[in-house]
């Protein structure tokens, strides 16, 4: 049944009157209404459903195991940036497998018995100080002795030009250089593709008075802190300058000594050419403190490789650094 509304009008003669008008009608008008308005207005499309985001994670490439490059597990920088020494992995494993990082019961003998007792470590130690490779580039000048010479012969090894030898109180010696150091720029000509003939004539040319050098900082060494035991044992054998074996639980194995390294410096004094005694009686002076400066037994065979033994060890500077 439809129900009515009563709608009060009025007419020209001044008399108001009702007239009803059905409810159903009136639904009817507005419903037309609000669909005219639905037409004419904007209308903006949402999403009826939220957006998906993925649960997991995006997943990334991932490298086989079998391929794994130098960089990832070197402790060095890689060897063809630094000699032009084109290395694959099978490579290294054949000639440096200790930058493989070896389980640590590889080349580990036990330790002689005793109470170990150690010391911290100082920042003021000296041989901390004089062993330090500093990164980047450094310059250094030197001039020529009364004979013309600098005291210093270098390597050529493919990309760059490295120092094999310092003369023992030579102008090079008290300039600075040391072995290992690779040379950059001479007078501000860069020597980089060089052999060691030209490096070595281009020299005889330079000025007596003034050569600058320009040179990276032992690229392929670095240094290593230990602390005396209560023996004053530090925990590594070597031979002919070259580590052969490590203590076990000593401040060596601790440390990182790895075998296959040859020793380069002791306290930041150059060991090269020393007897394995001297090297001793070096390690044996130096406090509690000892930091040793180490390369590949490999890289170093590399540089000292057609250099008479007897230069070596005989006019070698093994003077103790300033500093």
């Amino acid at each position: 049944m439809d129900c009515h509304i009563r709608h009060r009008s009025s007419c020209d003669f001044g008399m108001e009157f009702y007239m009803y008008i059905p409810f159903s009608l009136q639904a009817q008008q507005y419903q037309a209404t609000q669909q005219a308005a639905a037409i004419q207005a904007p209308t903006q499309a949402y999403p009826t459903q939220p957006q998906a985001y993925p649960t997991q994670p995006q997943a990334y490439p991932t490298q086989a195991s079998g391929a794994m490059p130098v960089a990832q597990f070197s402790l060095y920088p890689s060897l063809d940036d630094y000699m032009g020494l084109s290395l694959t992995p099978e490579e290294v494993r054949a000639n440096m497998p200790q930058v493989l990082e070896p389980p640590p019961s590889q080349a580990v003998v036990p330790r002689p018995a005793g109470t170990v007792v150690t010391a911290p470590i100082s920042g003021n130690s000296v041989g901390i100080q004089r062993a330090e490779i500093k990164q980047g580039v450094r310059q250094l000048v030197c001039c020529k002795d009364a004979s013309g010479k600098i005291g210093l012969r270098v390597r050529h090894v493919n990309k760059g030009v490295f120092v094999a030898f310092v003369h023992k109180d030579s102008p090079a010696a008290l300039a600075g250089l040391r072995f290992g150091d690779q040379i950059l720029q001479i007078n501000e000509e860069v020597v980089a593709g060089w052999d060691m003939d030209k490096t070595m004539k281009y020299l005889k040319k330079c000025p007596p008075d003034r050569i600058v050098f320009a040179v990276r900082d032992r690229p392929f060494e670095r240094t290593i802190t230990m602390q005396k035991d209560s023996s004053n044992h530090i925990g590594f054998v070597f031979k002919n300058g070259k580590i052969t074996a490590i203590a076990k639980d000593t401040s060596a194995a601790r440390n990182g000594v790895l075998i296959e390294h040859q020793l380069i410096e002791v306290n930041g004094q150059n060991v090269v050419g020393l007897k394995d005694k001297e090297i001793a009686e070096i390690i044996a002076a130096g406090g509690q403190t000892i930091t040793i400066t180490i390369m590949p037994t490999y890289v170093y065979n590399h540089i000292v490789k057609n250099m008479a033994d007897s230069l070596v060890k005989k006019m070698m500077d093994h003077s103790i650094p300033d500093l």
